[in-house]
């Protein structure tokens, strides 16, 4: 069966990339997913606070104001010691690129332009195969419009993508007001690949501490419905390749991903929960699959589910909303 899939302009053997995670910061793991049949592999994220640090300037912004709340700097991690640090992100690019054959990408997550073109440049140098721009970013000051968040982001976007010679994909927040306007914004600027979308990490409340403390739980296939509706209504309204990263479990979800109109299906969590053993259970389910529906290639069912192949485009809108409302019927006791 022919799985092969085109992304960034890179040909990949199937659709299934591993996504940004430790699981990838681990020489020994990367060579065991390109042996399960991962098809590329997403490193994981540099962070814009650690370039910041990089540069001496991070401590006096942190410290702003700690007289007032001498527990401010404890809300962020030891960055110095987190993850590998910048020098150390351009060596495991090294390390990656010399172990594996699959197509390696390198993720930098942050939304300004600070430091960003000059490292961007140097991750391109150390052998990155293209570039993820995670642009994850909590706006709590309320002057800011949407109309100048977005901006920033696409100058961004621009200025990296004028700086390199590696494809671009950049990783999307689902909290847009117009996510396809927003989505044909970063296609003029130049990205080459929409990924959608980030999950957004919630903190919780220790209410006997009295402390906001972070809290992570692994994606399950439920979340992967917002990144199929919003990947079929992108589809064939940008240029830019679509990804799906977030809900992506099973084999089913990766065929819905490919109808929806992505061109691969990132994965994290399930390989977190299965191990990286779980890429060849997948593979093999969905070759059975294409199989048994007669497909010759997994290219035959790309985008038949999206929008613009609907035969109720609908589907995607109001109409919807409405319909799934009016689905659900009460249980006898519930009404009692």
């Amino acid at each position: 069966m022919d799985l092969s899939t085109r992304y960034l302009g890179l040909d990949l053997r199937n659709p299934i990339v591993a996504s940004a995670s430790p699981l990838c910061e681990s020489i020994p793991n990367l060579r065991a997913l390109e042996d399960q049949g991962i098809a590329a592999v997403v490193l994981p994220s540099l962070f814009e606070e650690q370039l910041t640090l990089e540069g001496n300037s991070l401590d006096s912004d942190l410290s702003r104001g700690t007289d007032s709340f001498g527990e401010a700097l404890s809300y962020f991690p030891d960055l110095g010691g987190y993850n590998l640090g910048p020098q150390g992100y351009l060596e495991l690019i090294h390390r990656a690129k010399a172990a594996v054959s699959v197509p390696v990408i390198a993720s930098l997550n942050g939304t300004s332009r600070a430091g960003w073109t000059r490292f961007a440049r140097e991750v391109q140098q150390a052998g990155a195969d293209a570039l993820e721009l995670n642009l994850y970013s909590i706006v709590t000051d309320a002057q800011r419009t949407a109309a100048d968040v977005e901006s920033g982001y696409c100058d961004l976007v621009r200025e990296i993508k004028q700086s390199l010679l590696i494809p671009v994909a950049v990783k999307l927040s689902p909290f847009l007001t117009a996510p396809a306007n927003f989505a044909k914004q970063m296609d003029a600027a130049g990205a080459d690949a929409l990924v959608l979308f980030n999950r957004f990490y919630q903190p919780d409340f220790d209410i006997e501490e009295l402390e906001v403390v972070p809290r992570l739980t692994l994606s399950n296939s439920q979340e992967l419905l917002l990144r199929l509706h919003w990947v079929a209504i992108l589809s064939g309204q940008v240029r830019a390749d679509l990804a799906v990263t977030g809900g992506v479990q099973t084999a089913e979800d990766v065929i819905k991903c490919m109808m929806a109109g992505s061109r691969v299906a990132m994965m994290t969590s399930a390989l977190l929960r299965h191990g990286v053993a779980h890429v060849s259970t997948v593979l093999k389910a969905l070759d059975c699959w294409l199989d048994e529906h007669e497909y010759e290639s997994l290219g035959q069912m790309y985008g038949s589910m999206s929008r613009r192949s609907c035969g109720n485009p609908s589907a995607f809108d109001r109409g919807n909303y409405m319909k799934v409302l009016s689905s659900y019927v009460l249980r006898e006791d519930i009404r009692r």
